[in-house]
């Protein structure tokens, strides 16, 4: 806990840049606020109990950074604590140590955007709790009616980070292996996964927004790809060092097979089936940054600490720790502060909220931002429903349906922006479509910025 504190103690002193999925969030957060309901009035992909808790910051914060990383690491200090005492209480290791919990302390900190409130943070959580009540099933004689739990906790994880639902394949081979689950123990489990989702289904339903949830979240899955905002040589060099010392883990594991017994082996091939399960949700991530993958820390944790329990080079190992942690360090802090002018490595600066085309004086005005970067949010707020431009382009890129630029008409019509930053080129072929909106606006000084001139 020391050790964390340390390491983000200095974002205190020098606050962090603001990148654009959490400038994304508390747009969301504050829209939901103003009465708009998500999906329906509000185009984006963010999964439903993630946006509850933005909803929550923004009702208590407003639009806050420093509330994001504080809830992140309150979050961040539970999953530490709630990975050691699982790993100990059980004896899933030889010897009852700090080291499981040290090691995700130092893993949590791949990239100084795993230290924001996250969806895949969120998600973690609750994958750890319904991994924590596994291993209960698996020190028991038999599994008990509490792999309902298991289920639901995958559910909660699935409600804050869609991708997240893959766990449930992960759950029922598990359970189906190791645990010697009946059927209707397996069907508790499942029906502990569905039962939240049916809830939110019937919601919507009631609030005919059953279509619009399907497009803005379930489809958006597989179809809103931001390409804009990887950033492929930090997720490299913040994922090199985890995962290299996970794999050396893993493959101490065949030298030292007699040190183990049965209980901690499953605990190990339930471990590496958690991997493989994240590897399948990599398909289904919206953009890559080493954020996204936080959900393989705790199996990255889990086969690093083996391998230091493993060295049969007492110096070796300490070596090996010491320069890993002082490597990880660097691009931590490189990344955020840049600590070494002219080196990209770490700064995400794909992510990083920039400069607005709007100029400076134009604050606290409704307007439209039609693109992936949505910095010119920063001090203004959003009009109409297309804020997440993956889920926009359902109407914005479909001009030559009749249809669509009605809805678009009928969207400006109800929440009219005074202005316009067209990133993608579209605004002509809009206003060529619809007359009555080209009547409405007219260009700036600023190439793709519209203002509105009518009221």
């Amino acid at each position: 806990m020391v050790l964390l504190g340390l390491i983000r103690l200095p974002f205190l002193l020098n606050p962090l840049p603001l990148l654009i999925p959490e400038l994304n969030w508390m747009l969301v957060g504050e829209q939901m606020n103003q009465g708009y309901m998500l999906y329906r009035d509000i185009w984006d992909s963010v999964s439903p109990l993630s946006a509850l808790i933005y909803r929550l910051i923004d009702t208590l914060f407003g639009r806050s950074q420093f509330i994001f990383h504080t809830a992140a690491t309150i979050l961040s200090v539970f999953q530490i604590m709630y990975f050691n005492y699982v790993m100990n209480v059980n004896d899933i290791y030889p010897d009852r140590n700090f080291w499981p919990g040290l090691v995700y302390t130092l893993f949590l900190n791949l990239s100084f955007d795993c230290t924001t409130l996250s969806p895949v943070l969120i998600s973690t959580t609750f994958l750890l709790l319904a991994f924590g009540t596994l291993v209960k099933q698996m020190v028991r004689q038999g599994a008990t009616d509490e792999v309902f739990e298991i289920g639901f906790y995958i559910s909660l994880a699935a409600l804050s980070y869609l991708p997240s639902a893959l766990f449930i394949l992960w759950a029922a081979i598990s359970l189906l292996l190791y645990t010697g689950a009946t059927f209707r123990q397996h069907s508790l489990s499942l029906f502990g996964f569905f039962f939240p989702f049916l809830l939110l289904l019937l919601y919507y339903y009631l609030n005919n927004g059953l279509d619009d949830l399907n497009r803005n979240l379930i489809a958006s899955v597989f179809r809103v790809r931001q390409y804009g905002l990887s950033d492929f040589r930090t997720l490299f060099a913040s994922l090199f060092i985890p995962l290299s010392l996970s794999v050396l883990g893993f493959l101490s594991l065949f030298q030292t097979r007699g040190r183990y017994v049965n209980f901690q082996q499953r605990c190990q091939q339930i471990m590496m089936l958690w991997f493989l399960t994240n590897v399948l949700t990599i398909v289904l991530m919206p953009y890559l940054a080493p954020m996204q993958f936080l959900s393989f820390i705790p199996a990255m944790a889990f086969f690093t600490v083996h391998y230091f329990m493993n060295a049969r080079k007492l110096w070796l190992a300490e070596l090996t720790f010491t320069g890993f942690f002082l490597v990880m360090l660097v691009i931590f802090y490189q990344g955020a502060f840049q600590l070494l002018p002219g080196l990209n490595i770490g700064t995400l600066s794909n992510l990083q909220v920039k400069p607005s085309a709007l100029p400076d004086n134009i604050q606290n005005r409704k307007i439209l931002v039609i693109g992936d970067d949505l910095s010119a949010y920063r001090y203004n707020r959003p009009a109409t429903p297309y804020l997440n431009w993956g889920l926009a382009k359902y109407d914005l890129r479909n001009l030559d349906n009749y249809d669509a630029v009605i809805d678009v008409y009928d969207h400006f019509r109800r929440d009219p922006p005074e202005y316009i930053i067209d990133q993608q080129n579209v605004v002509d072929k809009l206003f060529l479509r619809a007359p009555a909106l080209a009547e409405q606006y007219q260009k700036t000084g600023n190439v793709g910025v519209y203002r509105r001139v009518v009221n």
